[in-house]
């Protein structure tokens, strides 16, 4: 029944600004602004206006006025929510905006839970579950490769394709189930050859989705970067000119940094989250001994690590710990202080690393667009913008299609075992379920609140 309530809620943040938003839903939503609401031309009231047309006029509380807003009406089914819809534009300042918000609930909506209004979209058919996610990825962007692909899933790019390996899938089925009913007319002579190739493609075109979660998930979270190296190696330094801000403190004084420091970054368009940490070394101070072992342990959990070298001095036995830390990781090696006599040279550094190994000066501020270049081709090269391909960015897709992958391949050995008709069909079913999981047209209802939580609360 809560479904069918008509909701309010601020759809604008609730701080000092130009203007805010109240946003109502439903099928009272029209009524409930009516009440509120005189027109500054003549009498007519919003019940009576067209369609998708803004009004000019006063919200009152009674005789008192509160405010001169604008006011939106968007009538079912064309809206957001597939219900009527008001917004009343107003001044926006925090409390007037909530005077009116007061009103509106006063006259006979309630406020709505977070993501409610998506929620609706979605239960109303309006949208897919994998587009209302991409609603949520697209507000919580932090650059502009995260938007243009929240915005492809939001035009339904995931959902069509998820759409047609379903029909194979269920084509398949609904053959094999036909058959096995119906022996007489229909036959299922050579049709394995014909489930093999079906099937094959649909592995072929999961497999495509599956390789692109990886860039996905670093267009979604960025990258988690950890800086790692021998104190005074430069590594506080490098951090703030990749910030492009004293974000850390530089001293000559070995041991400065002694715990983590965490920034969001972009490197040609590339999102890093990186953190600057201690320097590695034997240390019987108490305090920084802590912070190298929070620098081993972020550098354990890193998706990429930034070894900063110093090439002023001898490589020492703090340079060989960090270097067995990185043997198994995606790293880039800087040769940081390339402006000073260099003690360790290039070569040597690549042969022990066995990492691309480039010349910097992180005071100087040198090096950085080799550093970018190599940042940006060992990941994705910059392909993410020349390619129209939808990337997985959410875990719970990449589980569903990982399950749906694994019965296909049961499928695949059923077929080359030569197995009954029926074993086929049980795990073509699972699949088509997996599948279905993602765009919401097999999911329960605790997944769906679960996913509509994590929305803002006029959203």
């Amino acid at each position: 029944m809560r479904n069918k309530d008509t909701i309010a809620a601020i759809a604008t943040g609730t701080t000092n600004a130009g203007i805010s938003i109240i946003r109502i839903s439903g099928t009272d939503a029209i009524s409930v602004a009516d009440a509120i609401f005189v027109s500054k031309k003549g009498k007519k009231k919003l019940s009576e206006v067209k369609t998708h047309t803004l009004h000019y006029g006063s919200v009152f509380d009674g005789e008192l006025m509160v405010d001169e807003v604008l006011v939106s009406v968007m009538k079912a089914p064309n809206t957001y929510t597939t219900e009527d819809i008001v917004e009343i534009n107003c001044h926006g300042g925090i409390i007037v905006t909530k005077k009116i918000l007061e009103l509106v609930l006063r006259h006979g909506a309630r406020i709505a839970e977070p993501g409610e209004f998506t929620k609706r979209a979605f239960l109303n058919g309006r949208i897919d579950l994998s587009q209302a996610e991409a609603v949520i990825d697209l507000i919580h962007a932090t650059n502009e490769q995260a938007v243009k692909n929240s915005v492809r899933q939001l035009n339904g790019n995931l959902c069509r394709k998820i759409k047609e390996i379903r029909d194979s899938v269920l084509r398949d089925t609904a053959f094999i189930e036909a058959a096995l009913d119906d022996p007489e007319h229909i036959s299922l002579d050579g049709f394995t050859d014909t489930l093999t190739e079906h099937t094959e493609a649909n592995l072929k075109e999961i497999n495509v989705l599956l390789k692109n979660a990886e860039d996905g998930k670093i267009i979604k979270e960025g990258i988690r970067t950890v800086i790692l190296g021998k104190p005074n190696a430069g590594k506080s330094t490098l951090m703030n000119v990749l910030v492009g801000e004293e974000r850390a403190i530089v001293t000559d004084i070995p041991g400065t940094t002694r715990d983590t420091l965490e920034e969001l970054i972009q490197v040609k368009g590339i999102v890093l989250r990186i953190i600057d940490t201690a320097g590695i070394r034997h240390t019987q101070d108490t305090v920084e001994k802590i912070g190298v072992e929070r620098a081993k342990t972020e550098a354990e959990g890193a998706d990429f690590v930034i070894y900063v070298a110093d090439a002023s001095r001898e490589l020492d036995e703090n340079d060989e710990a960090v270097i067995s830390m990185i043997k198994e990781k995606k790293a880039v090696v800087l040769l940081n202080k390339s402006d000073l006599s260099m003690k360790v040279t290039k070569e040597e550094l690549e042969e022990k690393t066995g990492k691309q190994v480039l010349l910097i000066s992180a005071k100087e501020e040198t090096g950085m667009d080799a550093f970018a270049e190599a940042v940006e081709e060992m990941f994705y090269s910059g392909l993410i913008d020349k390619k129209e391909e939808v990337f997985i960015t959410n875990l719970r897709h990449k589980q569903a299609l990982l399950e749906a992958k694994e019965s296909l391949e049961k499928v695949m050995d059923s077929l080359a075992m030569d197995m009954p008709e029926d074993f086929y069909s049980i795990d073509l079913m699972n699949a088509y379920q997996m599948l279905g999981e993602i765009i919401g047209e097999a999911v329960d209802e605790d997944l769906v609140d679960i996913i509509f939580k994590e929305f803002c609360m006029g959203k």
